[in-house]
């Protein structure tokens, strides 16, 4: 963002609502919302009382534009913390840019992406990290992603962080106490095993965090699941059942899919990330090499690996899958049961104990199998307000965070000097106040945060 860009003085307008809807919201916001939204107004929005709504007429000069309903906010009960106006009209793509037109003629100017939302950190309706999760609601996908970025952004996130800036502020007293009176042989201070069991309380509460965020980037970006297997075993034809769409080529003929194909579908309000690949053989087709090691490649990115099988598996199939499936969670799936061919599960139990029969294209037991698939995941339920960290910002700084408390405990094991261990626990106070902007923010840093937001929030 520009200079004159940040400039948070002005009066700022956007369509708020995705186009090509029956009905608009256009978001005004800024010291003159309530006047400028009056001047094309019919019926008089600058008197209006805070949270009322107004019938009235969108006008540009004397052409009636709409017949709008306008809603009144009043600073500081508003999103953004500001006077500001909602305009509900038709969806007309004419009538928007008029209205948008007429505003700016006015006195205002388009908004930035995320701005209405950076304001309403600046002034204090949030905090950095809340401000964060409105982007993750909007984003969000599934019932696991929406209760994540609602729990954030009612909070608990920051009072987590805030519980663990006491610890860490009751720890640094303790230090500088001892520092500050260190003369004083007739005062006691606090024993250094006490200090070193509050610093390992504070390193196993950031610990969690940090692990937390594995499993919510993959809630978030959903589960990489990959099915492999021998050529014409039945892989895409079970990716288009499990899609209930014919997203990949199905045909007799080996080696038809020669790259990975993506896609993803919802269980049980968990984002799963399907990819089917190419059947592994001995080829000397160069195209279809290039598929096959792409394959492993999947095999390597994905936590599940569903291996499709019409026939017991040699030895050499098995050795091949035991290293490649090493620290994943796999699931075995013998295809075509209607032609009767039987597979012992008993010659597959040292690979995995989760073994399921289906017809990819009868759809027999496909529901089966999407359960034993939510079942594998291992994904804990998620409450209301358990905090699993999404953001790559925040768990960066949650690691450094984990680094400089992990130096303060082992400086308390060798007795340092507490001046030093003070200056470590400065540090991740600070490193902890980035989370939720506590501390004076650049504003490059704000507008790469809310850069990616969309236009209107």
């Amino acid at each position: 963002m520009g200079k004159e860009e940040m400039n948070h003085n002005d009066t700022i307008c956007a369509l708020a609502t995705a186009p090509g809807g029956a009905l608009a919201i256009i978001r005004v916001s800024g010291l003159e919302a309530l006047s400028v939204v009056d001047t094309i107004c019919r019926s008089s929005i600058a008197s209006a009382p805070a949270n009322t709504i107004r019938y009235t007429h969108v006008t540009d000069g004397s052409e009636l534009i709409d017949e709008v309903v306008v809603s009144v906010y009043r600073a500081p009960h508003s999103y953004t913390g500001e006077d500001s106006a909602e305009i509900s009209c038709h969806g007309s793509s004419y009538i928007i840019t008029k209205i948008l037109e007429a505003l700016i003629a006015n006195g205002c100017r388009m908004a930035n992406p995320g701005e209405y939302t950076m304001r309403a950190y600046l002034n204090g309706k949030m905090d950095l990290s809340q401000a964060e999760a409105v982007a993750d609601l909007i984003a969000s996908t599934n019932k696991a992603t929406h209760k994540i970025a609602m729990s954030q952004l009612r909070g608990h996130f920051s009072s987590e962080l805030s519980s663990l800036r006491e610890q860490l502020l009751r720890l640094t007293s303790l230090l500088e106490l001892e520092l500050d009176f260190s003369d004083h042989e007739d005062l006691e201070f606090a024993d250094r095993n006490e200090l070193l069991e509050i610093a390992q309380r504070i390193e196993s509460h950031i610990s969690h965090l940090v692990q937390t965020f594995e499993a919510g980037q993959a809630l978030k970006n959903g589960i990489p699941v990959a099915i492999i297997g021998k050529t014409n075993v039945g892989k895409s034809t079970l990716l288009n059942k499990l899609l209930k769409d014919e997203r990949a080529i199905v045909s007799d003929i080996h080696g038809t899919t020669r790259d990975t194909i993506e896609d993803t579908i919802g269980i049980q309000g968990i984002t799963f990330r399907f990819i089917d690949t190419a059947g592994i053989r001995q080829t000397v087709d160069t195209v279809e090499q290039i598929g096959i090691e792409r394959t492993y490649q999947a095999m390597e990115k994905a936590r599940i690996i569903l291996w499709l099988i019409d026939e017991e598996p040699s030895k050499e199939e098995l050795q091949v899958m035991q290293e490649k499936c090493e620290g994943k969670s796999l699931i075995i799936i013998q295809n075509k049961i209607d032609k009767e061919e039987k597979i012992q599960a008993s010659t597959l139990s040292s690979l995995t104990t989760h073994f399921i029969t289906i017809s990819a294209k009868f759809g027999t037991n496909i529901d089966q199998l999407e359960k034993e698939i939510y079942t594998v995941a291992n994904i804990p339920e998620i409450k209301e307000n358990d905090i699993i960290v999404t953001n790559a910002r925040h768990y960066n700084a949650l690691l450094l965070a984990q680094e400089d408390i992990q130096r303060v405990i082992s400086g308390l094991e060798q007795n340092l000097s507490g001046d030093l261990l003070s200056e470590d626990l400065r540090m991740i106070l600070s490193t902890l106040a980035e989370i939720t902007g506590g501390e004076i923010t650049p504003d490059e840093v704000l507008g790469n945060i809310f850069k990616h937001f969309c236009v209107g929030k």
